[in-house]
C-alpha cells in the first residue's frame, strides 16, 4: 500500500513539474512577444506632427513607440554612457553632421531594406546604410521685400560684397546648421575659399550673431539688417504660426534660393539610424520604412513645411509657391567629415 502511495505521489510531482515548465515557457514566449511589439526611439525632434505619425504607426502595426526626447548631443552621450544596456533602438535627429558623428563614434549599425532604398534616394542616405534622411530643408536667403529686390541677390559668396556691409543676419557659429553650411563650402570650393567666405560674411554682419533662425527674420523687420540666412521650414512655420505677430513678420519677407546658376542651394536633412545594440532592430527598420513612406512624407511636408526626401511625393503648396531650386550635389556625409574644419574656421575669423 505504501509503495503504491509513493508511486502515486511521485507521478503527481512529475505532472506538477511539467505544468510548471509549461507555464514558464508560455511566460517567456509572452515576454518575447511583448519585446517584439515595441521600439525605443531617442529623438531630438520636438514636433507635434512626429507624435501624430508615431501614433499612426502604432495603430497600423501594433508596435508601441516609446519616445525619449532630448537635445541631440545629450542623447548621443546618453547612448554612449548606457553602452550595451541602452534601450535605444533608433536615434533620430536634425542635421547630417550629427548623424555622421553617431556613425563615427560607433553608435549605429548598418541595415538592409529594399523599401528604404526604394523610398530614399542614395544621396540622402549613408553610403554604408547606417543612417537615412527622412525630411529635407534648404538653407536660403530671407530678405526684406521693401529694401531688397530679388534680382540683387545671387550667391552665398556675393553676400561678402561691400554693398551688404552691415546688412547680413545669421545665427552663431555654435549652430550645427551653420557648421554644415560652411562644411559644404569646404567640400565644394576648398578650405581656403570657405575661410574667405566666412571672413567676408563676418565683416558684413548687421550685429553679432544671436538667437535662432526666426530671430534673424524678426531682426530684418525690426530694421537691424536686410538679408538673413535661415532654414526654409522655420519660415514656413512663421507664415503659419498661431502667433499673429510672427505671421506679420514673415509676410514682409521674401525667399531666395542662392547659387542657382552655380553649385546649388545648400540642403540638409533630419534623419535616423538604428542603434548598434538595438534589441528591436526589425521594428526600428519598420518605423524607418513607415516614416519614409509617401503617406508620412506628405504629412511632414504639409504640417511641418519640410521637403520630402521620397521622390514620389511633391512638396506642399506653400513650398511649391517658393519655386523649384537646384540643390548642392555633394554626399551629405561630407557635412560631418568637414565639421571640425568648419568650427576651426569660425574661430579663426571671429564668427561668434
Amino acid at each position: 500500500m505504501k509503495k503504491a502511495l509513493y508511486i502515486i505521489l511521485t507521478f503527481a510531482l512529475v505532472i506538477l513539474a511539467a505544468c510548471s515548465n509549461d507555464t514558464t515557457t508560455k511566460d517567456t514566449t509572452n515576454n518575447n512577444t511583448k519585446e517584439s511589439k515595441e521600439v525605443n526611439l531617442y529623438t531630438a525632434r520636438h514636433y507635434d506632427v512626429d507624435d501624430e505619425l508615431y501614433a499612426k504607426f502604432e495603430a497600423e502595426t501594433g508596435i508601441k513607440v516609446n519616445v525619449i526626447k532630448g537635445e541631440a548631443d545629450e542623447l548621443l552621450e546618453r547612448i554612449k554612457r548606457e553602452g550595451d544596456a541602452t534601450q535605444a533602438d533608433l536615434f533620430l535627429t536634425a542635421d547630417a553632421g550629427r548623424l555622421f558623428r553617431a556613425k563615427d563614434e560607433g553608435l549605429l549599425q548598418a541595415v538592409s531594406s529594399d523599401v528604404l532604398d526604394e523610398q530614399i534616394p542614395a544621396n540622402f542616405q549613408d553610403k554604408d546604410q547606417m543612417w537615412y534622411g527622412l525630411t529635407k530643408r534648404a538653407r536660403v536667403m530671407i530678405y526684406n521685400k521693401e529694401t531688397v529686390k530679388p534680382e540683387e541677390l545671387s550667391t552665398y559668396e556675393a553676400l561678402t560684397e561691400d554693398k551688404w556691409k552691415g546688412r547680413i543676419l545669421i545665427r552663431g557659429s555654435e549652430n550645427v546648421y551653420n557648421q554644415s553650411l560652411l562644411a559644404s563650402f569646404i567640400e565644394i570650393n576648398g578650405e581656403e575659399n570657405a575661410k574667405e567666405w566666412a571672413s567676408g560674411l563676418v565683416a558684413n554682419f548687421a550685429r553679432d550673431p544671436e538667437g535662432g533662425d526666426r530671430d534673424q527674420a524678426k531682426a530684418i523687420v525690426a530694421g537691424i539688417g536686410d538679408v538673413a540666412i535661415m532654414n526654409t521650414y522655420y519660415f514656413g512655420q512663421m507664415l503659419n504660426s498661431e502667433d499673429p505677430e510672427e505671421v506679420k513678420v514673415a509676410q514682409k519677407l521674401g525667399v531666395f534660393f542662392p547659387n542657382q546658376e552655380t553649385t546649388g542651394t545648400h540642403v540638409n536633412v533630419s534623419g535616423a539610424g538604428v542603434v548598434k545594440t538595438s534589441k528591436n532592430k526589425e521594428n526600428a527598420i519598420k518605423l524607418l520604412e513607415f516614416l519614409s513612406s509617401p503617406e508620412s512624407q506628405i504629412t511632414f511636408a504639409e504640417a511641418n513645411y519640410e521637403y520630402p526626401v521620397n521622390k514620389s511625393v511633391e512638396p506642399s503648396e506653400l513650398l511649391k509657391s517658393w519655386g523649384e531650386f537646384k540643390e548642392q550635389e555633394i554626399p551629405l556625409s561630407t557635412l560631418g567629415e568637414n565639421n571640425a574644419k568648419s568650427i576651426l574656421i569660425f574661430n579663426e575669423v571671429g564668427w561668434k
